[in-house]
């Protein structure tokens, strides 16, 4: 059922029920006015009577029957068409006319001036009594108007809010109608032109246009909403399957050259159960390090995964000194053989993601310390934060030959190695993917106080608003390789 005939026949029975309660409310209201009014006329019927009720009981007290006959003739005229009854102190009547009840007992003693209702039978009376001095004598006057005239005009009133309580229904379902048409209009063609959306074309085409209905216009703000978050998502997904795609891709690629000579020592292990033992020992150690090789390739590829599909809601605010402490020791004990010294302010928080700056900082250190030994000394390793302005700046110096200035770019991209290098090629790429993550840079140069290479990465301080404004970079194809970071 549409929504404008639900309004209409809303309306249609709901109309009719609020008349009738107002009617119910009335009615008690009207009646109390019109009992009102006809005191008001007793009270003015009574005091027209009054004078000559004195009269009269002045004349019945010295006995004067024609001046009697003629006072009474006067009550009478007096009342009009009200009841009037006049009884002398001693119980005597000397005028009862109009309409009353035949039983006198039924009229009240008490001479109050308050209207009082009396009933006998099916009829009833508005009864005023009063107390009347004539001359030496006293007496009681009662002036009575029948109660059913009111009760008359509250069943005229009560018809008429009935009919008008029938005609409403109709009306008010007709009128509810066409506003209810009118007012869901731009429901409507809202409705029809979110059918009309092609999931392909995304949610520009669904362009917010006010109608100046609030409710339509917060619902279409939130279909906008909600399909921008739809092609939010279908643009991530679609970015998560070629992150896959591109994972197993790289993984054949690279992981063909150790597999095959991982199979071509096992088969020689195999033709050759005889062979000499330091031969045999030779073999076991390429397929360690082969075995090696590929364990960290697959390792650097799914952390480039990771970084290529992080959400911003992964990252928060963190003390990158206190990382890079936690990282030298790390390395530390990695690789005894190196030596390790740092200089590190007191802090310094960045807006970041925990785990994606602590693979920047294993591969930034892992690096220094495999490229900067020489054949006659380990590694020697200086690592230095400092806070400059707004920025963080961290150095990882070495002493081993650098890297040549044609180079310096290259050494960022995937599977850029030399050929003596026993790592997958993708360990400074994922410290390059990382910086631009977190909105720095990283380059490499030249160190400044004497033979060996430099690394730095530059990262913005947190600033207030980071943590409500960060956006990542998008698109994120570190692992395909597709762009040139």
């Amino acid at each position: 059922m549409r929504l404008s005939t639900r309004i209409a026949i809303g309306a249609a029975v709901l109309v009719p029920l609020l008349v009738a309660a107002a009617g119910l409310l009335l009615l008690p209201l009207v009646g109390a006015d019109l009992h009102r009014r006809q005191d008001a006329q007793l009270n003015t019927r009574a005091a027209a009577v009054l004078p000559n009720a004195r009269a009269l009981l002045a004349a019945d007290s010295r006995g004067r029957p024609k001046a009697e006959q003629n006072q009474q003739r006067k009550l009478v005229d007096a009342a009009l068409d009200a009841g009037v009854r006049l009884a002398a102190a001693d119980g005597t009547v000397l005028l009862s006319a109009g309409s009353q009840p035949d039983d006198p007992l039924l009229l009240p003693d008490a001479p109050d001036g308050k209207v009082v209702t009396i009933r006998q039978g099916g009829s009833s009376w508005r009864v005023l009594t009063a107390r009347v001095t004539g001359g030496s004598t006293s007496g009681t006057l009662w002036v009575l108007a029948p109660a059913g005239e009111p009760a008359e005009e509250l069943r005229a009133v009560r018809r008429r809010v009935l009919l008008v309580a029938l005609v409403a229904a109709p009306l008010s379902g007709l009128v509810a109608f066409g506003l209810a048409e009118r007012a869901t209009r731009p429901l409507r063609r809202l409705g029809r032109r979110a059918a009309g959306l092609d999931p392909r074309t995304g949610h520009a085409v669904f362009a917010h246009a006010r109608t100046g209905t609030a409710e339509v216009d917060e619902l279409s703000a939130a279909i906008a909403l909600l399909l921008s978050r739809y092609d939010e998502q279908a643009a991530r997904t679609a970015q998560a399957l070629e992150t896959a795609r591109s994972f197993s891709s790289a993984a054949s690629h690279e992981l063909r050259t150790p597999l095959m000579s991982l199979r071509t020592n096992l088969d020689v292990l195999a033709a050759h159960p005889d062979l000499a033992a330091d031969e045999r020992a030779e073999v076991i150690a390429e397929s360690q390090q082969d075995h090696a090789r590929m364990l960290d390739l697959l390792s650097a590829l799914s952390a480039l995964a990771r970084g290529d599909l992080v959400e911003v809601s992964e990252f928060g605010p963190v003390d990158l000194a206190e990382l890079v402490d936690a990282a030298v020791a790390e390395a530390a004990r990695r690789r005894p053989d190196t030596v390790y010294r740092t200089e590190l302010p007191a802090e310094a928080r960045v807006f970041g993601w925990d785990a994606g700056l602590r693979i920047l900082l294993a591969n930034l250190l892992g690096n220094a310390a495999v490229h900067g030994r020489t054949a006659d000394r380990p590694a020697e390793v200086d690592v230095r934060l400092r806070v400059e302005g707004d920025t963080a700046r961290l150095t990882v110096d070495d002493t081993g030959p650098g890297v040549p200035p044609a180079e310096r770019a290259a050494v960022f991209h995937r599977f850029h190695r030399r050929p003596d290098s026993p790592g997958s090629g993708l360990g400074l790429t994922l410290v390059a993917q990382q910086a631009a993550l977190h909105r720095g840079t990283a380059r490499a140069t030249d160190r400044p106080d004497g033979p060996g290479g430099r690394f730095e990465v530059l990262l913005p301080l947190l600033l207030p608003a980071d943590s409500s404004t960060a956006q990542l970079p998008s698109p994120r194809d570190w692992l395909s390789g597709r762009e040139d970071h």
